[in-house]
């Protein structure tokens, strides 16, 4: 059964940065995955991309053809991939039927929240097998004000109730959250959706003319109570780790490695008993060698708000410490086998 992700967000969110970082976390760990772009106006992909709708339209075409502004062009674009599935069912079969699968959405907000060809996609995609969790990305950097915080609660809402997926809001670029100031209350706040009256001096003192606006937004979030965060910092690979394992949880997909595929670096098989003849525990092993099974969000708190600058330092110091433990590592390795094929100087 093939598993996959929407990956959806407004432009800037960071998705297409977060699939080329997933690529390459899983390519680390030998799990296979596949990248599909249905961004018609993506031109500079940074990923390996295994499916790529301009290959089928671009919004310059649509544009270009029917006199189309963007906005307009880019929905006729998701219109025309919709009235031709078959194209993209075509190319996902050849996947596999065990294939995990990214679907990079475009930016335009309206596809996951009003317009109804991605949706019907989705549906499309759920009926030829995909289990699918949509993965909604929101800069971080909206949190430190309060008015932008409570229209990315909405969006989110609507973009759940739109998509009718298991969903996975998420906090992204976190690690640069501290240079748009501090924040009014801990991370926790922002991402367990607590108590939102708490906001309300603020609102009131930015936007008096709107109370009770405000007061209505912030009443109907509680009262769907359906919205969270994680937190994403996409260069950093235990957030990462934590992120996917919380996809995997939202799908039900459960990795085990097949038989001949190598260790994840770092990690030390388990040993067998001279009883057991069986393999040790693949899932396990991946499983140990991703790090703590949960991230904290005080952890990512003082992670990335509290003492950035200290836990930088403690990390560029580890970084150093594996390069010289590496380059003492290879001097041995040398010292050992001898100058290589191609070093025929240490043979003069």
């Amino acid at each position: 059964m093939p598993f996959g992700e929407i990956v959806c967000g407004a432009p800037g969110s960071g998705k297409s940065t977060y699939c080329y970082g997933k690529h390459q976390l899983f390519t680390a760990l030998s799990r296979p995955i596949s990248i599909v772009n249905l961004d018609p106006a993506n031109d500079n992909i940074p990923y390996p991309c295994a499916i790529d709708i301009a290959q089928l339209i671009t919004l310059q075409d649509a544009m270009d053809e029917h006199g189309l502004g963007p906005n307009g062009g880019m929905l006729y674009c998701m219109e025309y991939l919709e009235a031709n599935f078959d194209w993209l069912e075509d190319r996902l079969r050849e996947l596999g039927p065990d294939a995990y699968v990214l679907f990079d959405i475009p930016g335009q907000v309206e596809l996951s929240t009003n317009h109804e060809s991605l949706k019907l996609i989705v549906e499309r995609l759920g009926k030829i097998g995909f289990r699918l969790a949509a993965v909604h990305l929101c800069d971080a950097h909206y949190v430190t004000d309060a008015a932008k915080y409570v229209s990315v609660l909405l969006l989110s809402l609507r973009t759940m109730l739109q998509l009718e997926l298991p969903h996975i809001n998420v906090l992204s670029k976190v690690d640069l959250i501290s240079q748009y100031g501090d924040l009014d209350f801990n991370l926790d706040f922002y991402t367990e959706v607590q108590d939102l009256s708490y906001l309300e001096n603020t609102l009131n003192n930015t936007s008096p003319r709107y109370t009770a606006l405000n007061m209505a937004f912030i009443s109907l979030i509680e009262d769907f109570s359906l919205v969270g965060f994680e937190t994403l910092a996409v260069e950093d690979k235990a957030s990462m780790l934590h992120l996917a394992r919380a996809i995997d949880r939202a799908t039900g997909f459960v990795y085990i490695p097949p038989a001949n595929a190598p260790a994840p670096s770092g990690t030390i098989p388990p040993p067998q008993s001279a009883a057991s003849s069986a393999r040790p525990n693949d899932y396990a092993l991946f499983s140990s060698a991703a790090g703590p099974m949960k991230m904290d969000v005080r952890d990512v708190q003082e992670r990335w708000v509290d003492a950035k600058d200290t836990w930088d330092a403690y990390e560029r110091a580890g970084w150093r410490r594996e390069g010289e433990a590496a380059r003492v590592a290879g001097q041995r390795i040398t010292e050992v086998d001898g100058p290589g094929e191609d070093d025929t100087s240490k043979l003069m």
